[in-house]
């Protein structure tokens, strides 16, 4: 656990708190399961690790990142996950832009969060920044068997670093799902950007899935969740997609929808693909098209100053601070037991 800087932070009890109070009516079997995917947009801490690339995010760097905005934003992204689990925090939540495992611990210890007894999977990744991806689940309702980080061999060798894909293994009500987190190459510079990178990434995760397909001879339950930096249209996801034989449940939301906004668009970079095991099977967990959602109350929007409409109530406008809570909207799954 972090100290120092979570115990200079005890914030205000605010209404969504009363939602963890002992005594409040939970299950351990209660259905549905809820998972959710937050990119949370830059989640660094204040202080200065030499390996990184974390200048920006001192309080002497460019962005003025000090204890008070960070300790916001931690808060601010409590609000989320609270909210997000209505009456119950989400089961599992996959995290992505997060710089190391403290800022999940000041998350997870410095807020009210902390009335749950969550696990934290996590590893440094060779990315420059040291933004990593990261999951926390509560470990009432899931049990982690094995976890590992998994990336492309060839990338070493050409030099291009980015962040790991997480894989875990877990049991939720006696059944067992293989998740996996992503955040692939970003498309700063252009949609062709990182092309090639995303493409071996997605190799990489086809040929676990295919491996662990085999292996159960078709039964498998498998949750893909991330942030792509592709949308479900492109070629790279749909090829993704068919090549595994799974279900993009991004694929059913209406159109127009989206995770994040460039230049007025929205753009559904960040999705779930699942199984046909989970959505078909008639024993143990499953969901549907219908259980997946982007999550998107007011408070995570802000009026557009520059296009039409809404946009998502970041922390930083360019190098502007705003307050906000992150660019990206997180997307939720539930799961049901049969």
């Amino acid at each position: 656990m972090s100290k120092g800087i979570v115990t200079k932070f005890a914030g205000t009890l605010s209404l969504l708190s009363l939602l963890f109070i002992k005594g409040y009516p939970q299950d351990a079997g209660l259905n549905p399961v809820r998972l959710m995917f937050y990119n949370v947009e830059n989640l660094f801490d204040i202080l200065d690790d030499t390996l990184k690339e974390d200048d920006e995010f001192l309080p002497a760097g460019i962005r003025r990142w000090n204890s008070k905005r960070y300790f916001l934003k931690i808060n601010s992204l409590y609000k989320t996950i609270a909210a997000a689990g209505e009456w119950d925090v989400p089961a599992i939540l996959g995290l992505c832009e997060i710089e190391n495992r403290r800022v999940i611990e000041d998350l997870i210890y410095g807020t009210n969060l902390s009335r749950y007894e969550f696990g934290i999977l996590h590893e440094d990744s060779p990315d420059p920044r040291g933004i990593d991806v990261g999951l926390i689940y509560r470990k009432d309702r899931v049990e982690v068997l094995k976890y590992c980080y998994l990336f492309p061999p060839g990338f070493s060798s050409d030099g291009f670093k980015t962040r790991s894909v997480l894989y875990a293994v877990c049991t939720i009500s006696e059944d067992t799902i293989h998740l996996f987190v992503n955040h692939w190459p970003s498309r700063r510079g252009g949609v062709l950007a990182a092309e090639e990178q995303r493409s071996e990434i997605a190799m990489m995760v086809s040929s676990k899935t295919d491996s662990i397909t085999e292996v159960s001879e078709g039964k498998a339950k498998i949750i893909i969740m991330g942030d792509f930096n592709s949308t479900p249209e492109d070629q790279i996801i749909s090829s993704f997609s068919r090549d595994m034989k799974m279900i993009n449940l991004s694929e059913n939301l209406p159109a127009g929808s989206g995770t994040y906004r460039y230049m007025g668009t929205w753009e559904l970079i960040d999705q779930v693909i699942v199984s046909e095991e989970l959505i078909n099977s008639d024993h143990g967990l499953f969901t549907s098209p219908e259980l997946f959602r982007i999550f998107k109350p007011d408070f995570l929007l802000k009026s557009d100053t520059k296009y039409p409409g809404a946009t998502p109530f970041s922390t930083y406008r360019g190098y502007r601070y705003q307050g906000g809570y992150s660019d990206h909207l997180p997307v939720i799954l539930d799961l049901k037991l049969r």
